[in-house]
């Protein structure tokens, strides 16, 4: 059973960290396009490698990152094709960005290791591995198609190294390869630097929104995918998944969490790195995370008993 009392100090946590970020953009006036960069270029890649690692990668677990790849880039494509119709370039292309993924590492990694025992975690890496691959390749795609053309918007994919990370830690562990203990210890700053710089870049861009960046009408759309349909498909995949083989219950907990998660602080990120309309990504991103301490407890404790995880 889940104890929404549990969840409640992580998550205030995570928001006072967009609370430290908007300090640190309104009083100290700090620009956060260098910390997107760095997020993209340096820090994501390092977390992921890291976490690769120490899962051990086996067919099992790839088959969960290539699943998950495939149903974000799958979401992503239909809500570009619906959403061209009736929203302009830029916000049609950041909210297809943003149906694909969810605020899975920043927001959804805490709570993940608070809520899953240690099998469950590396289970939840792996699903969020592929929705990380599909933010660095076919959401950053789409992103970037609402600005530059094929060629650009595939050179730009090019030099993204979260890729390249992927490969080199599949190619680490599968020659059986033992990192040295100083460059493990020197990972283990990652994760948190991960979670707290991806947070505070969200208050960051909000610290220089007007309230003319309010677009309701896209906030709308962006919090039906998140909050309507990702956890509509989250339990359908647990209960579809039961329906076919006994699904352990750790790895159906870990599905339901990737569905209730708020927007992807990585819409803001990526928008910034590829001048797309963040501040309105981030208002929105802003709404549902919010929202999250009063929805996600709802959320997972009716949909554990709908799955019967209770």
């Amino acid at each position: 059973m889940i104890d929404p009392a549990t969840l409640m100090g992580p998550l205030w946590t995570l928001l006072a960290f967009v609370g430290l970020g908007w300090l640190a953009a309104r009083r100290l006036a700090v620009d956060p396009r260098p910390i997107a960069t760095l997020l993209i270029y340096l820090i994501a890649p390092l977390t992921f490698f890291r976490g690769l690692l120490l899962g051990g990668p086996t067919p099992g677990y790839l088959l969960l990152t290539a699943a998950l790849f495939a149903t974000a880039s799958l979401l992503a494509l239909l809500v570009n094709r619906l959403a061209r119709g009736w929203l302009p370039p830029q916000e049609s292309a950041l909210l297809a960005f943003s149906a694909g993924t969810g605020n899975t590492g920043y927001f959804g990694l805490p709570l993940a290791m608070l809520l899953l025992p240690p099998a469950g975690v590396t289970l939840y890496l792996f699903c969020i591995l592929g929705v990380t691959l599909y933010e660095f390749t076919v959401g950053f795609y789409l992103s970037a198609r609402g600005q530059f053309s094929v060629r650009q918007s595939l050179a730009k994919i090019a030099r993204l190294p979260l890729v390249y990370a992927f490969l080199a830690a599949l190619l680490v562990s599968g020659l059986g390869l033992e990192l040295p203990a100083p460059v493990r210890e020197g990972l283990e700053v990652f994760p948190a630097t991960y979670t707290l710089l991806g947070m505070m870049i969200i208050g960051m861009t909000l610290g220089r929104v007007s309230i003319r960046e309010l677009d309701a009408r896209f906030i709308a759309a962006c919090v039906a995918v998140r909050f309507g349909l990702w956890p509509l498909l989250a339990l359908a995949a647990v209960l579809g998944g039961q329906a076919l083989a006994p699904l352990p219950a750790e790895l159906a907990l870990a599905l339901l969490l990737l569905g209730v998660v708020p927007m992807a602080a990585n819409v803001v990120v990526v928008a910034m790195e590829l001048g797309i309309r963040p501040e309105k990504g981030a208002l929105a991103v802003l709404a549902t995370t919010l929202a999250a301490p009063l929805l996600i407890p709802l959320y997972l404790t009716g949909m554990a008993r709908l799955a019967g995880l209770d």
